[in-house]
């Protein structure tokens, strides 16, 4: 896949390296030539210097041919405009930046498939880590419709060796909730458990529930 990225800030070159890491080729197009130098001496990726809304410089780090491309430069307005560019050029898969609210309409009538706000991103990850210090991490889909936890299964708690189908079936374990993801140890690759999966003490797991049920489903988990 060839995916470009309009932006060599953090958020740019922290995106690069991590879809390289994935195997794809990635170009980075930004106007500052030491943000490009880093790009490729550094992270390893290809990188054009000159104005990522320049007509120019996208052809020449060729937007025809990109699979997907990424907007994440320093205003919501440059963004709209390389969204715009992208479409008109068309790239099949475009995802957006965005820093006020206001634009998010028009990035969808431009052409972006997928806005990260950055801001409401960085919010709602602080508050889920007050609200909930338990949980790893949280993901959300559907506009916050369904979330998914990471959550730790502690030692001696109720849930600890017990399978994915007996949990399944306690009445206590909130109703619309499942358990889709386990990783017996942190060196361990995630798996899909079935209902003969037993959850082992220091083990973790991941659980998709509503949001109204969050507190139930972390409580269920972690009682003794």
């Amino acid at each position: 896949m060839y995916v470009l990225i309009g932006g060599g800030g953090l958020v740019g070159l922290s995106l690069a390296q991590k879809v390289l890491e994935l195997g794809h080729t990635v170009a980075v197009i930004d106007i500052d030539p030491n943000a490009c130098r880093y790009a490729r001496e550094k992270i390893g990726a290809m990188a054009f210097e000159g104005s990522a809304v320049s007509t120019d410089v996208l052809l020449e780090a060729g937007i025809r041919k990109a699979n997907s491309l990424a907007a994440a430069l320093r205003s919501d307005a440059l963004n709209l405009a390389m969204v715009t560019l992208a479409k008109h050029y068309g790239v099949p898969h475009i995802i957006s930046r965005m820093r006020h609210p206001d634009f998010a309409q028009p990035l969808r009538l431009a052409g972006a498939n997928h806005i990260i706000s950055t801001v409401e991103l960085g919010v709602s990850t602080m508050v889920n880590a007050i609200e909930y210090p338990q949980v790893d991490s949280m993901m959300h889909f559907e506009q916050g419709q369904i979330e998914v936890l990471k959550l730790a299964i502690p030692k001696n708690c109720y849930v600890a060796g017990r399978s994915v189908a007996e949990i399944a079936q306690d009445s206590r374990f909130p109703t619309g909730s499942l358990i889709i993801g386990y990783q017996p140890h942190p060196q361990d690759d995630l798996m899909i458990p079935n209902g003969s999966t037993v959850l082992e003490p220091g083990s973790t797991i991941l659980i998709v529930t509503k949001p109204g049920t969050l507190h139930q489903v972390i409580d269920f988990i972690e009682g003794y």
